[in-house]
């Protein structure tokens, strides 16, 4: 997991699959809150809680995995909304790649 970058980005959600497929992950903020929308392997996608953490301090999951990105955008996880749902009330930010 990234750290969320300082600038918003601006992105449409029509752009939104083609910067996933790239970047792997973006923070989304709405209501007040910020979630983690990332892959796993690059192979499944989901929802992450950025105020809850695991066992090894990662952000918990607050959606299922799914295959497709298509299929993640319309995936309801806040109160019966999905991404596309909430991506006109939504912020976006970068993650960034921590430096070693």
């Amino acid at each position: 997991m990234g750290t969320k970058a300082a600038e918003a980005l601006d992105v449409t959600y029509e752009g939104l699959p083609t910067y996933l497929h790239a970047n792997h992950s973006v923070y989304m903020e709405v209501d007040g809150a910020t979630y983690y929308l990332t892959d796993v392997n690059d192979r499944y996608w989901r929802v992450q809680d950025t105020t809850k953490f695991n066992e090894k301090g990662h952000y918990v999951d607050a959606s299922e995995l799914v295959p497709t990105i298509s299929e993640f955008l319309e995936l309801p996880f806040l109160e019966g909304k999905s991404i596309k749902d909430l991506f006109e009330d939504a912020t976006f930010y970068a993650s960034e790649k921590k430096a070693e």
